[in-house]
C-alpha cells in the first residue's frame, strides 16, 4: 500500500499590501520527496501523518510529496497559484499510483483571481486520482471551508483548539480517518453548513475555563468519541479576507450515517450562530493599555496587538504601542517587535554597541502604520532561527533571518529581517531575553500568545490599534463578501441547512 503526503500552508489576510510569492515559501522550507518524510517526522501535522501511517496494521510506503509552507501574509500573485498547483500536481503525478492521500493545508488562501485556492487544489488532486481513491485532508481551525473543498475530499479534519496546540495530533486523527476508509471499510458521509457569520479571535481560546469555544470544542469531542463519527469540527474563519465564500462553518463526517452528519452539523452551526455575540472582545486604547502596564509594578503585562499579528497575516511593522512605550521608564525591559530588514541591514553595518537613529514601522503597512523616530544603541546583533512547540508549532523550524536588537533604555525592540511568529517566547530567548522576567512583552497575535504567556502574566490586554488585522474588521471595505453576513449585516434570523457530501456516491 502507498500513501501520498504533502502540505500547502499560507493564510491569507487581503488587507496586507504586500503579495505573496514563491519566495516566501522558499524562506520558510520548501521540501520534497523522501526528504519530507525524513526532516518531518516530529513536525506538525506532516508528523502526525507519518508516526500514524507508521503504526497501521500493514504500515504503508509514505510517498513524500512536496511541503509548500509560507508564513501568514497578503495575497497571493496569480503567478505564484500557478507554481503551487504545478509543484503539488507534479509531485502528485510522480508519485502514482498511490491508494491514497492526505494533505496538510490551511484552508484560508486567496490568490489573486484564485479566492479558494485549496478548493481548486483538492479539485485537481481528485481528477487525478479518480473517485475510488481516498482524499481526506487537515484544515487549520481559520479555514474558509468552501463546497468545492467539501466536494472534493471525502474528509475535511479540523484542529479543534485555538490556541493551535493540536496540530500533530489532527495529522494524527486524520491518518487515522483514512485507515478507517482503506482497512475497515468506512463509506464517509460529510455535512458541511456555512454559517453567515464572521467572529473576532480575542476571545475564541478553547483553553480558557468557559465560553462558546470551550463549549463547542467539548462538543466536538463527545461526537469524536461516537463509533459511527470519523471527525467533527466548528471552523470560525479568518476573518481579513475580501472574498465571495467568506463565513464560518460546522463539519461533521460520519461513516455510513448521513442523517446523524446532517442532525450533528446543524446543531453545532446553530449553537455557534446562536452564541456568535460571545465572541465580541473588550479591547483597550494603546495610551490606556501602556499606562496600565506601567502601573503594574511587578510581574509581566502582555500586550496583545492583534491588528499587526503576524499570525493573522499582518505584516508586523507596526509601531503604535512602541511609540507609546518610549513615554515611560520601566523597572525591566520592555519588549516589542517590528520587521524592517533594512533597519537590520544598517544596524548590522553599524555593529553592536554602537549608537543608531532611524526610523521604524510603516514601510510594509503605510495603510496602517506611519513610521516613528527612534534613537538607541544596537544591543546585538544575531540570526533569529529557532525550533518552535505551542502555538501553531510542535518541533517546528521557524528561520526569521537576520535580527538586531535595538535598546533605548528598557525598551527593547527586536527587529528581524521577515515574518513569523512576534509573540513567540524562542523568538525573544534567542535574542538574549528572558520574556517571562520582563515588565512587558508586546505579543503580535490576538490569542495564540495566551498558550504560553496566560498562565505567567499578571495581566494581559487586548489593544485597540491600527493595523491589518483588526479586531472590528467589519469597519473596512469588503467589496466581494457574500451579504447578508454577521456582523456587517443584522439578520432577524437563520437556521442552518447542511448539505451532503457523501463517498458512495462519487464511487458508485
Amino acid at each position: 500500500m502507498r500513501i501520498a503526503i504533502g502540505q500547502l500552508w499560507q493564510e491569507t489576510n487581503t488587507l496586507n499590501p504586500r503579495p505573496t510569492t514563491p519566495a516566501d515559501f522558499g524562506q520558510f522550507g520548501v521540501v520534497r520527496g523522501d526528504e519530507l518524510v525524513a526532516g518531518m517526522e516530529n513536525v506538525n501535522e506532516l508528523g502526525g501523518f507519518i508516526q500514524s501511517l507508521r503504526q497501521w496494521p500493514v504500515p504503508p510506503e509514505i510517498a513524500g510529496l512536496v511541503r509548500l509552507p509560507a508564513w501568514p501574509g497578503g495575497m497571493a500573485t496569480s503567478q505564484t497559484f500557478t507554481w503551487i498547483r504545478d509543484e503539488l500536481l507534479g509531485a502528485l503525478d510522480a508519485a502514482m499510483p498511490v491508494d491514497g492521500v492526505l494533505l496538510a493545508l490551511h484552508g484560508a488562501m486567496v490568490a489573486d483571481l484564485h479566492p479558494d485556492v485549496e478548493g481548486e487544489i483538492l479539485d485537481a488532486f481528485r481528477t487525478r486520482i479518480g473517485p475510488q481513491v481516498p482524499l481526506v485532508a487537515t484544515i487549520d481551525l481559520h479555514a474558509n471551508v468552501t463546497g468545492q473543498m467539501v466536494r472534493s475530499a471525502d474528509a475535511l479534519v479540523p484542529y479543534h483548539c485555538l490556541p493551535h496546540i493540536d496540530i500533530f495530533e489532527t495529522g494524527a486523527r486524520a491518518a487515522d480517518v483514512l485507515r478507517r476508509i482503506l482497512f475497515d471499510g468506512a463509506q464517509p458521509c460529510m455535512a458541511f453548513a456555512k454559517i453567515p457569520a464572521v467572529v473576532p479571535a480575542e476571545r475564541s481560546s478553547t483553553e480558557a475555563d468557559a465560553g462558546i469555544a470551550v463549549d463547542i470544542k467539548r462538543r466536538l469531542l463527545r461526537l469524536e468519541n461516537e463509533p459511527r463519527m470519523l471527525a467533527a469540527g466548528v471552523t470560525p474563519v479568518q476573518p481579513w479576507m475580501d472574498i465571495p465564500e467568506l463565513g464560518s462553518s460546522a463539519l461533521v463526517t460520519t461513516d455510513r450515517d448521513p442523517a446523524f452528519a446532517r442532525q450533528a452539523c446543524g446543531e453545532l452551526a446553530e449553537m455557534f450562530w446562536k452564541r456568535r455575540r460571545e465572541y465580541l472582545p473588550e479591547l483597550v486604547d494603546v495610551a490606556e493599555a501602556v499606562r496600565a502596564a506601567h502601573a503594574t509594578r511587578e510581574g509581566l503585562v502582555v500586550l496583545s496587538d492583534a491588528a499587526d499579528a503576524t499570525t493573522s497575516g499582518a505584516p508586523g511593522d507596526s509601531v503604535w504601542i512602541l511609540e507609546e512605550l518610549l513615554k515611560y521608564e520601566w523597572p525591566r525591559e520592555a519588549l516589542v517587535t517590528v520587521v524592517a530588514p533594512d533597519v537590520v541591514a544598517a544596524a548590522s553595518q553599524a555593529g553592536a554597541g554602537a549608537p543608531l537613529a532611524t526610523s521604524l514601522g510603516g514601510v510594509l503597512d503605510d495603510r496602517f502604520g506611519r513610521p516613528i523616530e527612534f534613537q538607541g544603541v544596537v544591543e546585538s546583533c544575531f540570526e533569529a532561527r529557532f525550533t518552535m512547540t505551542g502555538h501553531i508549532g510542535k518541533n517546528l523550524p521557524i528561520d526569521m533571518g537576520p535580527a538586531v536588537v535595538l535598546r533605548r533604555q528598557n525598551v527593547c525592540v527586536v527587529v528581524t529581517s521577515r515574518s513569523g511568529p512576534h509573540f513567540a517566547p524562542e523568538l525573544f530567548q534567542t535574542a538574549g531575553f528572558d520574556p517571562f522576567a520582563a515588565s512587558v512583552v508586546v505579543a503580535k497575535s490576538p490569542c495564540g500568545f495566551r498558550a504560553v504567556y496566560e498562565s505567567r502574566a499578571s495581566a494581559v490586554y487586548c489593544v485597540r490599534a491600527p493595523g491589518c488585522a483588526p479586531s472590528d474588521f467589519w469597519t473596512q471595505p469588503f467589496a466581494n463578501i457574500p451579504r447578508p453576513l454577521w456582523p456587517w449585516d443584522e439578520l432577524e434570523s437563520w437556521r442552518p441547512q447542511p448539505i451532503l457530501r457523501r463517498r458512495e456516491d462519487e464511487t458508485s
